[in-house]
């Protein structure tokens, strides 16, 4: 655990988290995610299409679908981040320009993102972190800021959540300060009261300090371990921080 200061959070009020990577591990869910809903979709309109007897449409080849989800990405700048918009655009296009009319890939592609999500919400929390929620939101309000486009409201974590942001879908993603200055808003809370924890310090740490935030870095292993800007600690894992809040609480 590293402190960049000797921080007072006597006057805390609120804690925002972003998810991915923080409060669950995410290597290995994306992977799944992408290969399965494209499988999926193979599947299930190659039966469609031979109930009908049509022409199979070729699988979409996921090298394909990432470099036009990244095209479309640069020609519709203000939704880079509205993750699950993009992909259901691309699917779209893709699907078209396989020969599948207008109507059978807007609706293919709608199946394929519902079956995403569900993919896409198949996260395991880090040990012990449903009990830390439970026991900061007794003293917390407590919010959600992420980049990503997981259905968080259904996962059992969101009920320790008072307000929950995806910053995409409101395009500005992180490190925009805009996600965060509306979590303020929702929470009540001015940013002195508030600390946000992530794992990204492009994306978490800078653009909260910089509004006035507290910060908590979860730091991988191989993370260099310079100094640190006031207001800023490391913890390799978020269960770390009732403990971190508490030693902070007894001085």
């Amino acid at each position: 655990m590293d402190h960049a200061a000797a921080d007072d959070f006597s006057r805390l009020k609120a804690i925002t988290f972003d998810l991915d990577d923080t409060l669950w591990d995410n290597s290995g869910v994306m992977q799944r995610t992408e290969q399965g809903h494209v499988d999926w979709l193979t599947e299930q309109l190659g039966a469609w299409q031979r109930g009908r007897e049509e022409p199979l449409t070729p699988p979409i080849a996921l090298s394909d679908y990432l470099r036009e989800r990244q095209a479309l990405a640069r020609r519709s700048w203000s939704r880079r981040g509205d993750f699950s918009w993009l992909r259901e655009r691309t699917l779209i296009q893709l699907l078209e320009e396989s020969g599948v009319n207008r109507a059978a890939a807007h609706w293919w592609a709608a199946l394929a993102m519902q079956r995403f999500h569900s993919l896409r919400i198949l996260v395991t929390p880090f040990p012990d972190t449903d009990a830390m929620l439970e026991r900061l939101k007794g003293r917390y309000r407590l919010g959600s800021i992420t980049n990503g486009n997981v259905a968080f409201h259904r996962l059992p974590l969101a009920r320790h959540f008072q307000a929950r942001i995806a910053a995409g879908e409101m395009f500005a993603p992180k490190p925009d300060p805009r996600p965060f200055l509306a979590m303020l808003a929702r929470l009540q809370v001015k940013a002195c009261e508030t600390l946000h924890v992530g794992d990204s310090w492009e994306e978490d740490v800078l653009p909260a300090i910089r509004l006035g935030l507290r910060a908590i870095w979860i730091a991988p292993p191989e993370a260099e371990t310079a100094p640190l800007p006031r207001g800023v600690t490391r913890l390799s894992r978020v269960t770390e921080l009732p403990a971190l809040l508490g030693e902070h609480q007894d001085q």
